[in-house]
């Protein structure tokens, strides 16, 4: 058994390494994009039913991305909270450009 990650630094980076394809990036910014329009729709028109959406529309887009494009195992399945973190925090540096959809240009 491989040890485990200790710290969430080392976490994020192993995590990025995770996402280095351009549509695997996209396609977990596409659905963590909708995440947050699905959350701002249940709150704002009260359709509680919507919540059901965002796990589904979330993890869905992000692992279409792993599966078919990147060809790897979601790092959710072992780090569960460091994983959820690590979306939204990689959805706000691809959002405001202190990550690139091409991992290659990555400045970090």
């Amino acid at each position: 058994m491989k040890d485990r990650i200790q710290t969430y630094e080392a976490f994020y980076a192993f995590y990025l390494s995770e996402h280095q394809n351009k549509t695997c990036r996209l396609l977990h910014f596409v659905g963590t994009g909708l995440v947050f329009v699905l959350a701002f729709l249940a709150i704002f028109s009260g359709i509680s039913k919507l919540w059901i959406a965002v796990p589904l529309v979330g993890y869905g887009f992000a692992w279409v991305g792993h599966f078919f494009f990147e060809k790897n195992q979601p790092a959710t399945f072992k780090y569960p909270l460091w994983s959820l973190m690590s979306d939204f925090k990689m959805f706000f540096q691809l959002l405001s450009g202190k990550i690139s959809f091409d991992a290659k240009k990555d400045i970090l």
